[in-house]
C-alpha cells in the first residue's frame, strides 16, 4: 500500500467514524434527562459490543472454511 492509499484509507476510517460518533451523540442528545443519557450510552455500548462480537466470529468461520 502506498503513502496516498494508507492516507485515503484512513480518512475514509475517520470520516466513518465522526460520522457514527455524531449520530450517536445526536441521539444521546435527545434524551430528556441525564439518566436516560447514561442509559441510552450504555445501551450503545452494549450493541457495539454484540456488534463486535458478531464480526468475531464471522472472521473465525470464515477461518476454518
Amino acid at each position: 500500500m502506498t503513502r496516498d492509499e494508507f492516507r485515503a484509507q484512513w480518512a475514509r476510517e475517520r470520516a466513518r467514524r465522526e460520522m457514527a460518533l455524531g449520530s450517536i451523540r445526536a441521539h444521546l442528545a435527545e434524551q430528556p434527562s441525564p439518566r436516560s443519557v447514561r442509559a441510552a450510552a450504555r445501551r450503545w455500548c452494549t450493541q457495539i459490543t454484540a456488534l463486535a462480537e458478531d464480526v468475531i466470529t464471522a472472521r473465525k468461520n470464515q477461518e476454518y472454511e
